[in-house]
């Protein structure tokens, strides 16, 4: 989402990419939780925005509204939405939801439930270099371990060997959960009929339960 490479791609660049040595103010903004952020599963009524969370990253590759609808759906289980809020406005004085500020959409593999496949990350340009992508993945992670089935305890990925942002994300998040990445063979450029680059497969292993 924050690439500055013009190749869309199916996973954005992360909070991190916005942030360069150059910037003072990026970097002491990177260094800060942001408060008040929130990450639920999504429903239906959510597809919508993940779908605009999509499009406006200028680096994903925009799926149809209806995927969106059904990852929303039926995989609701695996993404996951973060909101900023808005302030206080809630009968009790709460803060509202607020609006979306970034969503991943994940799969368990059929063959392999404890296999967590990221297909899309996008983190809105109001949010980047917080860490959001890194608490979106964490949530997902983190509630297979109290679900039904088996606590997820690998992640794939695909990645084109140009994004290296999106491929600091995974790197950064491997090492806080404990867990090694190594990267091998994923789709080559032949699979895809419209030009699309390679997208070598990243493989999360080891993932250390939440403390």
């Amino acid at each position: 989402m924050d690439t500055t490479d013009t190749a869309t791609t199916n996973h954005s660049t992360d909070d991190s990419s916005t942030d360069s040595p150059t910037d003072a103010t990026a970097s002491s903004r990177a260094a800060e939780p942001l408060p008040g952020l929130t990450v639920r599963p999504p429903t239906t009524a959510d597809g919508a925005a993940m779908w605009r969370l999509a499009r406006d990253s200028g680096s994903l590759d925009l799926n149809s509204s209806y995927a969106y609808l059904l990852l929303a759906d039926h995989f609701a289980a695996t993404c996951r939405l973060a909101f900023l809020p808005d302030g206080p406005g809630g009968p009790d004085g709460s803060d509202t939801e607020g609006e979306p500020v970034g969503f991943v959409s994940a799969y368990r593999l059929p063959a392999d439930p404890a296999t967590l496949f990221v297909w899309q990350v996008a983190v809105d340009p109001r949010a980047r270099g917080r860490r959001v992508a890194g608490r979106l993945l964490d949530a997902v992670v983190d509630a297979t371990a109290a679900g039904d089935g088996p606590a997820v305890t690998r992640l794939h990925t695909t990645v084109t060997t140009d994004n290296v942002s999106s491929r600091r994300v995974f790197a950064r998040w491997a090492a806080e959960r404990g867990a090694t990445l190594r990267e091998t063979t994923g789709y080559e450029a032949a699979h895809f009929p419209d030009g699309h680059e390679a997208e070598p497969l990243l493989v999360i292993e080891g993932i250390r339960p939440p403390r």
